[in-house]
């Protein structure tokens, strides 16, 4: 090893310790233990310009174990990033670009938002996902203008997680090549040896789901670790994982090899003892001239690396028009054609179950949004949501835009972040509505980074009927609304549904999750582009100040509906309101929102095959709520209904009750 680059990984080592100590919070055992590993990848191998993080063709970077962030923080650092010795100072405070875990969109030069352990490897798989299918779509001869890899650094816990594990084996039967998972192993987790509960032969497994498995076992040896990673980049039909054997707190005396290592800082005296032992003796907080110099000769290096891609594609642009003018399109995240004003998008002639009006919505999207890829948690024919004529996604073919996930949906929300945060694509996925439950953390961290991916989440309520209750969602709705940044859309018919799709394909700053139905739905004549309000009135009352509000959202706009007919019979005008969003209509003026539902009406019915949670700051006080607040059972779908109280009589019942 040259002294430059022990004088290199040493700074990583020392600049992340004084970090941790100074906020006197964080894990400074993996920034010791995978600094070597960490600075080997990136010094001589991952394609990537400081000056420049959104360079298109750089390779990807996932620190998925993610509380060990000072590793990425000092790297980045190092490396020229826009992450200043201040802002390292900084560290887990308050409003710094440095946070406890990396923050996509937070900090410059930081790839995704990871946090929950195994999320970031099921990241790393949808960046390659990416890259394959954009390969494919877009590299000529001679002009490979997407090609780049999709590395991550893993550790014990992230493997532990069985997100992990469905995310690697999609990988595998994927055949996805250009993905590089490093395994920082060093057998130690909070509690403790990974022995008392991980005694597992993880490159077995590794090897069962595909992958080509290379093992290192010195953590400290760059040489081994370069010639690990040139084997893993030559193997080009397999993803590969490299089993790096390392020692958690590496250069510190008494905690190197411990637990005490894993998440709390060393203490004065074992910070001075790892200084001491990497003979370290600079001021604090410093990254000496020789290691600067040292990284100026690689950043040119990189800046001469874009600047020949960009030469190359400019040519390409010249020899392909058409592809560059399309490249440049999908990569903006916008889309070619203004749906609000294309009748044939919004068109429906009969009554359908939202979950069909979405496949055909789908389907008019796969013509109009080229760059939309998605698919199922192996329910595509349930959910509605193949794409005629565009392929599938396969080891054999990476053209194909159908996605095929298995019965994987924890690992599935997770990749689709991925697929978006690569670049280039827009991207839905799907299941039963009740199995979002299994995707819940993918799906915050979706909203978190303000990703716009779409959740297709089908069968939504007791119409599920003879599945039972571990099928009938009850709480989801409250779940999912209850996500800062999520937009839950639960349609009434059609022509919200395309409302619903219309937000997805062009909103840019949220995750959708689309809520439809399994059942058919009456087509009404004043739906459509007003959904996009989160509510509005769908029938309206004669009087100026209506006796009474209904509101509903999906299914159970057709109770009210009906419902405001034979209430008009008995007297009552009632003002008929159908919301599908909640987050859309607390989004709207106050203005808006007080024509929608004026303060002076206090009587006000709300109906929803779900629980009633979050419903009372539209009903209020004085209101009263439909709702279905314990588990469904099984049965045909129109027995529930009757029997949980969900028809036009109960309603009729509860508003005349509330006027009297």
């Amino acid at each position: 090893m040259r002294n430059i680059d022990t004088l290199a990984i040493n700074t990583i080592r020392v600049v992340s310790a004084e970090a941790i100590e100074k906020s006197k919070s964080g894990h400074p055992g993996l920034p010791l233990g995978t600094a070597a590993m960490a600075y080997t990848l990136w010094s001589k191998h991952l394609k990537h310009n400081p000056g420049n993080s959104k360079w298109i063709d750089r390779d990807r970077f996932v620190l998925s174990a993610g509380h060990g962030s000072m590793l990425i923080y000092s790297l980045l650092h190092i490396f020229g990033y826009k992450v200043s010795m201040d802002d390292i100072k900084e560290f887990r405070q308050y409003g710094s670009k440095t946070p406890g875990h990396p923050e996509f969109g937070h900090t410059h030069g930081v790839e995704t938002t990871t946090g929950p352990l195994g999320q970031g490897i099921c990241n790393a798989v949808g960046m390659a996902i990416s890259e394959a299918y954009m390969a494919k779509k877009y590299n000529r001869p001679n002009y490979k203008v997407v090609d780049h890899y999709t590395y991550a650094i893993a550790g014990d816990g992230c493997l532990m997680e069985g997100i992990s594990s469905e995310a690697s084996s999609l990988a595998g039967t994927l055949g996805l090549g250009k993905l590089i998972l490093l395994y920082d192993s060093n057998n130690i987790s909070i509690e403790g040896d990974t022995d008392i509960a991980f005694r597992e032969n993880v490159g077995l497994r590794y090897e069962a789901y595909g992958f080509q498995v290379i093992n290192v076992d010195d953590g400290n040896d760059i040489v081994k670790i370069n010639a690990a990673i040139e084997a893993a980049k030559a193997e080009i039909s397999k993803p590969s994982l490299i089993i790096v054997k390392t020692i958690i707190g590496f250069g510190c005396p008494l905690k190197q090899g411990k637990a005490s290592a894993h998440g709390e800082p060393l203490g004065a005296e074992n910070f001075k003892a790892l200084k001491e032992n990497l003979d370290w003796n600079y001021e604090p907080f410093t990254v000496p001239n020789e290691v600067q110099i040292e990284i100026e000769g690689f950043k040119k290096e990189a800046e001469n690396k874009e600047v020949a891609w960009n030469n190359l594609f400019e040519e390409y642009s010249k020899e392909y028009p058409e592809l560059a003018e399309e490249w440049e399109l999908w990569f903006s995240g916008k889309i070619s054609k203004d749906l609000l004003l294309d009748k044939d998008f919004w068109s429906f002639d009969k009554s359908l179950a939202t979950r069909d009006a979405s496949g055909i919505l789908i389907n008019r999207l796969a013509k109009l949004v080229p760059n939309l890829i998605g698919g199922s948690a192996d329910l595509a024919p349930s959910n509605k949501t193949y794409m005629n004529g565009k392929g599938d996604f396969s080891a054999e073919d990476r053209s194909g835009s159908n996605l095929h996930f298995g019965v994987r949906e924890h690992a599935m929300a997770a990749i689709a972040n991925g697929i978006y945060l690569h670049g280039g694509l827009k991207v839905f996925v799907s299941t039963f509505f009740v199995f979002s439950d299994y995707m819940k953390g993918a799906m915050r961290l979706s909203a978190l980074m303000k990703l716009p991916i779409t959740y297709v989440l089908t069968h939504d309520s007791i119409g599920v009927g003879e599945d039972g209750p571990t099928h009938e969602p009850i709480e989801q709705l409250a779940a999912l609304r209850s996500i800062p940044n999520m937009i839950v859309f639960r349609p009434a018919d059609s022509k919200e549904t395309a409302a619903g799709w219309y937000l997805a394909v062009t909103k840019n700053d949220a995750p959708i999750s689309l809520v439809l139905t399994r059942q058919a739905l009456p087509l009404y004549d004043n739906t459509g582009i007003e959904a996009l309000k989160g509510a509005y009135i769908l029938k309206n009352s004669e009087k100026e100040t209506p006796d009474l509000i209904l509101m509903a959202s999906g299914s159970e706009v057709e109770l009210i509906f009906k419902a405001a007919d034979e209430l008009k019979k008995k007297g009552i005008d009632a003002r008929v309101v159908s919301m599908p969003s909640f987050e859309l209509f607390d989004a709207q003026s106050n203005e808006y929102k007080e024509s929608i539902l004026p303060g002076k009406v206090r009587a006000r019915l709300a109906v929803e095959a779900a629980t009633s949670f979050g419903w009372h700051k539209y009903t209020g006080l004085d209101g009263t709520i439909i709702s279905i607040d314990h588990f469904g059972a099984s049965g045909k779908a129109e027995v529930l209904f009757e029997k949980f109280g969900f028809t036009v009589e109960k309603v009729v019942i509860e508003a005349e009750k509330i006027i009297k």
